[in-house]
């Protein structure tokens, strides 16, 4: 698994299969962003059928291919569109062409999985909002630093199992490595990536929500900065918000692409979880200057002190969740409404987040 930046971070579980084989399929499409690959993996592992990809570049899918070499090249996207036989899309599709094609996708009567973040603006969320309603068809999101973490997945299940009391708090930090040479164009320029807050942001949006039990919040305060990369005018290095959600709980969270290169992996992720009777600490990718594995979770409440290492202990419970909410029509992995509101809180923080000079 690729630990230099986190563009390439496609986490590998244990073989769970909901389903039997030739049950269940789903192709590729848009492979502008690594994350396709751990979209792919969590899928596959579920049991899932990967049949098809396609891309306009050829090398993007003879490198996919490479890896997949159970999908198919698909000759164009409309072919795998009239594809009766593929049940969802996954895509990750520069994230300003992310919602044309889920509309696409699923006027196409299949169901769409993307990666973050799904919108770059508040309209292509409200057409994406229409398009649901309309269509019955799931628009789903890959907020990958959480259902994609073996200790984030467990730092739910303690918060669901009252392990640290009522959630009042949420911290989180998500630095990742520039890692510039590696880019692709389109990841300088803001119209296309979003902005700070609208990108990377949206995994710690998604996580309050989740953690807090929150249904919606206000953004009180949101700052972006570019400090490190003149040469790149319209990247936002930095960015930082607060917010408080309607159940009251509150949050702060701070992104940026400064990670330095003595780091042994892309970012130093963490997340802090504070409640009326403890507090949980995640140490998602790394223990610096200790343990260069990742999934460590702390754990401090009224039975005392904890710590848990868990990678390959908890698996990756999302993907198998995805595929039968497509095959039953239920919202067990994650609701429309949930994964629509953490893009709409990015964006909102974005548009009106004050620029550091």
């Amino acid at each position: 698994m690729q630990t230099n930046d986190g563009m390439n971070y496609a986490p590998q579980g244990k073989p769970n299969p909901v389903v039997k084989p030739g049950e269940f399929a789903f192709a590729a499409v848009a492979l502008d962003h690594g994350h396709i690959y751990g979209m792919c993996n969590g899928l596959i592992e579920a049991g899932a059928d990967l049949v098809a990809v396609y891309d306009p570049d050829p090398a993007k899918v003879d490198a996919f291919i490479q890896k997949f070499p159970q999908a198919k090249a698909a000759a164009s996207e409309a072919e795998i569109l009239k594809d009766p036989n593929i049940k969802l899309v996954a895509a990750a599709a520069v994230p300003s062409e992310r919602c044309a094609l889920g509309l696409r996708v699923m006027d196409a009567g299949k169901d769409y999985f993307t990666d973050k973040t799904p919108f770059t603006t508040l309209e292509q969320l409200e057409s994406a909002r229409a398009k649901v309603k309309e269509t019955g068809k799931k628009y789903m999101v890959y907020y990958s630093e959480r259902l994609h973490v073996e200790s984030a997945i467990f730092a739910g299940q303690l918060v669901e199992q009252g392990a640290i009391g009522r959630v009042v708090q949420v911290m989180g930090w998500g630095p990742h490595r520039l890692n510039a040479p590696s880019r692709p164009e389109w990841f300088f320029q803001k119209e296309k990536y979003g902005g700070i807050l609208c990108d990377i942001g949206s995994h710690q949006i998604e996580q309050f929500l989740f953690y807090s039990g929150a249904k919606d919040a206000t953004v009180t305060s949101d700052r972006v900065a570019n400090y490190k990369n003149k040469q790149y005018p319209e990247l936002e290095d930095f960015g930082d918000a607060t917010l408080v959600g309607d159940n009251g709980a509150t949050f702060y969270f701070r992104v940026d692409w400064l990670t330095p290169d003595g780091l042994g992996t892309w970012g130093d992720g963490r997340t802090i979880i504070l409640g009326t009777d403890g507090y949980i600490e995640l140490r998602k990718y790394i223990d610096i200057a200790r343990d260069k594995k990742g999934n460590h979770l702390y754990l401090v409440n009224h039975e005392g002190e904890k710590h848990f290492e868990l990678s390959g202990q908890v698996g990756y419970p999302f993907f198998g969740q995805l595929i039968l909410d497509c095959i039953n029509r239920t919202e067990n992995a994650m609701t429309q409404e949930h994964a629509f509101k953490a893009a709409e809180l990015c964006l909102q923080s974005q548009k009106q987040a004050v620029r550091i000079e």
